[in-house]
């Protein structure tokens, strides 16, 4: 039986916006197993990378609970908290604005070395060395700034950071979006080269489902704050259940000879945070909504052995 790494119970996070409320988060629910990658995926706006964010206590929840390790972090404060950060980093999405332009590429990795107090001055700079080399960074570089680098450089440099403390798990929040293609195939290989060497777990986030498919042991799908579908990567792909996964499913272009598979086109809007709809929070949007779509809110239910999915008609 896996190992529970992190366990997500109910986690919600409301922004105030004037007189009401954004409900980023809504109610979400999900464990991380040790040395596995989940992968989190949806429309930009879903609330995923503020999931990321909350399960490495970067953003302090409205409700809910976060279980690493069994123990409750929901609520840590002063050293306990700064102790966590050892054991859980994450990787930003834009390789520029997450680096200090005032800082050299050896200040950067090695900052958390100092911040704590990990390794002996008079090792610091061999350590930093020696990540830049793990990362695949010419360890010449130790002296450029960020604006020297191109973006795959750049972002080697935000993974050497996070290793830098020796972490167990890590969100990595759509690493590669801003990337090239093929340089994206370069960082994720990298990705999955370190979890193999050093035994890490991933959350990755992202909205292209060919690059989560890639990378992922499971896939959990959210949409206006909760999570729809969550099953493995070859399940979600092969035996989709929920009417959005796939439509989303649906959009990734596959070349075929003859005809192509059908595409499911989505009408209307992503409805606000601020006031999502009642009952299933997709049923504006789909094709095959019911009044009982429309008055009570589905939950996530096992449709079979290690998938769950949030729809009435599953059932």
């Amino acid at each position: 039986m896996q190992e529970k790494m992190l366990e997500v119970q109910d986690l919600k996070m409301y922004f105030p916006s004037g007189s009401q409320v954004v409900k980023a988060v809504d109610g979400v629910s999900f464990d991380v197993y040790k040395g596995e990658t989940l992968g989190l995926v949806g429309e930009s706006g879903c609330g995923k990378s503020t999931t990321g964010r909350l399960t490495i206590r970067l953003l302090q929840s409205t409700a809910g609970r976060i279980l690493y390790g069994g123990q409750d972090i929901s609520a840590l404060r002063g050293n306990a908290l700064r102790d966590l950060r050892c054991k859980m980093q994450i990787i930003f999405q834009d390789p520029f604005s997450s680096l200090d332009p005032r800082k050299t590429i050896g200040d950067t990795i090695g900052r958390p070395l100092v911040v704590h107090n990990l390794v002996p001055r008079a090792e610091r700079f061999d350590r930093v060395l020696e990540l830049m080399e793990r990362v695949g960074l010419d360890p010449n570089w130790v002296n450029k700034y960020p604006h020297e680098l191109d973006g795959g450089r750049r972002q080697r440099v935000g993974i050497a950071r996070a290793l830098a403390v020796n972490p167990e798990y890590i969100v990595c929040d759509e690493p590669v979006s801003a990337l090239d293609v093929s340089i994206q195939a370069q960082v994720l290989n990298l990705l999955q080269d370190l979890q193999e060497e050093l035994g890490l777990t991933y959350l990755f986030i992202s909205h292209d489902l060919s690059v989560v498919k890639h990378l992922s042991n499971r896939i959990a799908v959210m949409y206006l704050g909760k999570i729809v579908e969550l099953c493995d990567a070859d399940g979600l792909f092969d035996n989709p259940v929920h009417p959005y996964t796939k439509a989303l499913l649906s959009a990734i272009p596959i070349p075929t000879i003859g005809e192509k598979p059908k595409r499911i086109l989505l009408h209307g809007d992503v409805p606000s945070p601020k006031n999502p709809p009642s009952g299933c929070r997709f049923h504006t949007r789909c094709p095959y909504a019911t009044e009982r779509c429309r008055t009570e809110e589905p939950c996530l239910r096992e449709v079979e052995s290690g998938h769950t999915v949030a729809c009435h008609l599953a059932e």
